[in-house]
């Protein structure tokens, strides 16, 4: 699947929480939020995609997740945070190469006749072989590693661990191998659907593994198979294991120049002398912030279409709708999940979702501390209905882009009036909850921000469908009506 990913470290972040995000763009897929239970994991798991067969542990930790209605695909958990305050969103689809591909083969399912032959893991299935079973980010990447030795991917992915005091980032190499950073605590990363590594401590990885996990045999893979294109011979797992396409400069770095030029706007002269444009392949994947980022920052890059620069698809600049922008309209859910170190356990776990696309729509704070999420998010029906959010966040993006300037103004309050809201009732509860240590109350305060939030998207509704009503190409105006 399409998707961008942003990864904030406690030290870039405006509060101090880990905070790791992905825009799950894939098509029309109803999504829902939901709780698993401690211990409530099937101990058979079977890949709807893969037709994979795996055993799991018998114990396991609660989790969120945010599944796909529809069953018929597969679950498609997206993200979500685990009673042990580790969140995981699962997956980045990225490229590879060739060489890579030719070197270790993904594991396709295959069917000829009768005969058939498993596949692999993948997107379908990672949060929930994963984050039931992991109490801290860097055994997220273990545990996904020693999955893809023994089971293999029929995808590249990239995928994202976050506890309180650190965030991994991992991508796969070919069907088997993987590499993984530990995320510096001072940066932001700015992914999209490429292969995006750009440096690699290999003797880190071969050593105390502090900062920097692989696949066991990977020098070996990449000597054997000649994976070191570059000239100066320092470790570049962009080249060594990613795509060199055209269709990379419409499609990923357009996507990464955006996030950067957002998170370093004085940094360089982006207008008179830019030292990256939107088809550079050198773009970085990490920078220092410039101030300290907040979760609207990321919402905002989340469903940014290239806000003013010539590329806007909304505007009339030369290269409006040239590349593919980072807020698509086939995108189902964005969740920003937040790990507050400074918290008590209970509290420290934030589940920021926009259901429905990532584009015109609110962005819903949950506490994860619970054994469900209110109707409104955990209900949506497989059909269209305005009962639920979902849906009303798919009805609210189709009516605003068709009619953008005149209705972008009631989604941009629509959005901040929900985020003003939202803060205050967790203000609230934070005190209230830390004071009389009655943290049964986080299942209260979700109510309590649903009922806020479905006040906020009927007005918006209303006045979104009047707007796109009011000037439709039919529509006929006298003063004698």
């Amino acid at each position: 699947m399409s998707c961008t990913t942003i990864l904030v470290g406690k030290k870039a972040s405006y509060d101090g929480s880990t905070i790791i995000a992905r825009n799950d763009d894939g098509g029309f897929a109803p999504k829902k939020m939901t709780v698993i239970g401690t211990n409530k994991q099937p101990t058979k798991y079977k890949c709807q995609i893969s037709h994979l067969e795996i055993e799991l542990p018998k114990k396991s930790f609660r989790y969120t997740s945010t599944p796909s209605v529809a069953k018929d695909r597969g679950l498609w958990p997206a993200c979500g945070i685990n009673e042990k305050n580790v969140a995981m969103t699962a997956t980045e689809t990225i490229t590879s190469n060739p060489l890579v591909k030719g070197a270790d083969p993904l594991v396709v399912y295959t069917k000829n006749g009768k005969k058939e032959t498993v596949g692999g893991i993948g997107e379908e299935d990672l949060v929930t072989l994963v984050l039931p079973y992991i109490s801290n980010a860097r055994q997220g990447v273990i545990r996904t590693g020693e999955l893809l030795e023994k089971y293999g991917t029929y995808e590249s992915n990239g995928i994202a661990f976050a506890d309180e005091k650190e965030i991994w980032w991992l991508e796969t190499i070919g069907g088997h191998h993987f590499i993984a950073i530990r995320v510096p605590d001072d940066s932001v990363c700015m992914i999209s659907n490429y292969f995006n590594l750009d440096s690699f401590d290999i003797d880190d990885a071969y050593g105390k593994q502090v900062n920097n996990i692989c696949s066991k045999d990977l020098k070996k893979f990449i000597k054997d198979n000649h994976l070191d294109t570059t000239i100066d011979k320092k470790i570049n797992p962009r080249i060594f294991f990613g795509s060199h396409s055209d269709h990379d400069h419409i499609y990923n770095t357009p996507r990464s120049w955006f996030m950067l030029k957002y998170f370093n706007p004085t940094k360089y002269d982006w207008l008179n002398n830019p030292p990256y444009s939107p088809i550079s392949d050198n773009i970085p994947f990490m920078c220092k912030p410039e101030r300290k980022v907040t979760i609207e920052d990321v919402k905002y890059v989340l469903s940014s279409h290239y806000q003013g620069t010539e590329y806007d698809p909304y505007g009339k600049g030369i290269g409006a709708g040239r590349y593919r922008i980072i807020g698509v309209p086939n995108s189902d859910d964005s969740g920003i999940l937040q790990i507050r170190g400074y918290m008590p356990n209970e509290l420290k776990g934030i589940e920021w979702m926009s259901l429905g696309g990532s584009g015109f729509t609110a962005c819903v704070p949950q506490y994860v501390s619970v054994d469900s999420f209110p109707a409104y998010l955990s209900k949506t029906s497989k059909v269209v209905s305005t009962d639920y959010l979902y849906w009303n966040s798919r009805i609210i993006a189709a009516l605003t882009d068709a009619q953008y300037l005149k209705s972008s103004m009631y989604t941009e309050r629509y959005v901040a009036q929900v985020f003003n809201e939202a803060y205050r009732i967790i203000n609230e509860y934070d005190k209230k909850m830390m004071k009389n240590k009655d943290y049964s109350l986080c299942k209260d305060a979700n109510e309590e921000i649903v009922k806020m939030l479905i006040e906020k998207t009927k007005y918006t509704l209303d006045v979104v469908l009047e707007t796109a009503s009011e000037n439709m190409k039919t529509r006929y105006h006298r003063n004698d009506n």
